[in-house]
């Protein structure tokens, strides 16, 4: 299970908004929130793709200004991994793409 702790930046004019809508996922603990719009969340999902998923779900929230990753643990979905229980859906970035394209 991967476990990752993010700050998610808000609007305060909207604060009670971002945090309810936030709070709404099972997956995430909201830890704090200061009076900047910082805001301490810990999530915890199955696979690091549902952890990418949920926080892209956050960032459509619209008083969330941006979502920021500050720690990341999968140690659990490595040894996944390894066992070939689940494969990884990895990205060689958009260089290796257009290459892909340019090649065709």
């Amino acid at each position: 299970m991967p476990i990752g702790g993010f700050v998610v930046s808000i609007d305060m004019s909207e604060a009670e908004f971002a945090l309810d809508a936030i709070k709404a996922f099972p997956q995430v603990d909201v830890h704090g929130c200061d009076d900047d719009g910082n805001v301490v969340v810990v999530i915890d999902t199955e696979t690091g793709d549902e952890m990418d998923a949920l926080t892209a779900e956050i960032q459509k929230i619209p008083a969330v200004l941006q979502v920021g990753l500050t720690y990341f643990h999968a140690e659990d979905e490595i040894e996944k991994i390894e066992a070939g229980e689940i494969t990884p859906n990895l990205s060689r970035g958009r260089k290796h793409e257009k290459q892909q394209a340019d090649d065709s």
